[in-house]
């Protein structure tokens, strides 16, 4: 009997504790995520997207119009100055360049005729007959002479001396008519003739070498290939662009900011580039130039901030979406929260900090941040617990059970 009153005691106390553990259990606060203030190095970073292009770079546009029937290179290959980009179809114009060549050659062949005073059988013809009548002339000349000197001394009559003299001004004027004849042959306005049909025929020959050489469309410099938008089959305008060429190994990726944040970019600040199409690579560079406006892009305001990558393996192509981060300050010994602590009341940023097991709000003034944490300037210190997001709503003065990550 003793005994089960034993028993029946010990499991009234039990009972008791039990309840009393029950009691004090459902007493106890709520628990609440905390995270604890820390000092640390801040990097205060401006995360974005963007947009590469060639730092160096020229557009190739089509001289003439054509049918494209070749494009013997294809986007992203190297190529030196002077390499096809594409070829037009040529077949109207390849007799073009024989038939001007043909008339430049006869054009040549005239003046040289003219400049040399006209043709050879007929200045031949014209130079012996000249010849011959000088010969004529030089006998008639001596024979009037002698004539001469005979009438003085009474050995041959006046009638004579004047046939003599008759005939040598006959053959005088034969020469001077023969002469007059050849200098004929050729005038001045016929060599100037001559001369401008022969550079109408070189002008003709060359565009009509042009007009062939034309039809391969070559690139202007070494470079690679990063926008050809022509296909075999197509159609060209004159002036339409044909490709792009330039060096990639340094890349312009214009990045844009919103523009609360413009104020934090300056030249000079390092830029951490990635592509989704490349996971785990990462380019650096520098922002070259501070945007001069701000533009609509969608529903955001935004400056284009220029910037300057480094590209030397060449793998990051021109065109390609990117996403930037902008390193726009560092501090030393930064007093932090993580972002997600941040509250607003009315007009006011702060947090609710754990102040003797109760929330306490906490006015706070902020200086930098990442992407995930915030300097704290004042109303904060290092070691102090601030309430992190939690599914119950906490307000100041509620009592809670801080539970730290």
């Amino acid at each position: 009997m003793a005994m089960k009153r034993w028993l029946l005691l010990i499991v009234i106390v039990a009972a008791v504790a039990a309840a009393g553990w029950l009691a004090t259990r459902g007493a106890a606060p709520p628990e609440a995520p905390f995270a604890r203030v820390r000092t640390e190095t801040l990097v205060s970073q401006l995360t974005t997207n963007g947009r590469t292009e060639p730092l160096d770079w020229a557009p190739v546009h089509a001289t003439r119009a054509g049918r494209v029937t070749a494009v013997p290179v294809h986007e992203g290959q190297a190529v030196s100055a002077g390499t096809v980009l594409a070829q037009l179809s040529a077949q109207e114009s390849e007799a073009a360049p024989a038939a001007s060549e043909a008339r430049r050659k006869q054009a040549r062949a005239d003046l040289a005729v003219l400049e040399g005073g006209g043709r050879a059988a007929e200045l031949a013809q014209i130079d012996g007959g000249l010849r011959k009548l000088r010969l004529e002339a030089g006998s008639a000349r001596r024979d009037a002479a002698a004539l001469q000197r005979l009438v003085e001394k009474g050995a041959a009559t006046r009638v004579e001396l004047d046939a003599a003299r008759d005939r040598l001004a006959e053959l005088d004027a034969q020469i001077a008519t023969e002469s007059a004849r050849r200098n004929s042959l050729v005038m001045r306005a016929d060599i100037d003739s001559a001369r401008a049909r022969l550079a109408e025929a070189e002008s003709a020959y060359a565009q009509a070498r042009r007009h062939v050489e034309e039809a391969a469309i070559r690139a202007p410099r070494a470079g690679v290939v990063f926008e050809l938008p022509v296909r075999p089959g197509a159609w060209l305008n004159e002036g339409d662009l044909v490709a792009k060429v330039g060096d990639t190994s340094r890349l312009k990726v214009v990045v844009h900011v919103d523009e609360p944040d413009l104020g934090r970019i300056r030249e000079g600040l390092p830029v951490a580039i990635t592509w989704d199409a490349s996971p785990g690579r990462e380019w650096q560079g520098t922002v070259q130039q501070v945007p001069a406006q701000v533009v609509a892009l969608g529903t955001r305001m935004v400056g284009e901030v220029g910037t300057v990558v480094e590209n030397p393996a060449r793998d990051l192509p021109p065109g390609a979406n990117i996403n930037a981060r902008i390193r726009a300050q560092v501090v030393e010994n930064a007093v932090t929260i993580p972002k997600s602590a941040l509250r607003r009341e009315g007009s006011e940023l702060g947090v609710l900090a754990l102040e003797a097991g109760r929330l306490a709000w906490r006015k706070i003034v902020l200086g930098v941040s990442s992407e995930t944490r915030a300097q704290v300037l004042s109303g904060l210190k290092p070691g102090e617990a601030v309430a992190l997001p939690s599914e119950r709503e906490l307000r100041p003065g509620t009592a809670v059970t801080p539970v730290y990550p």
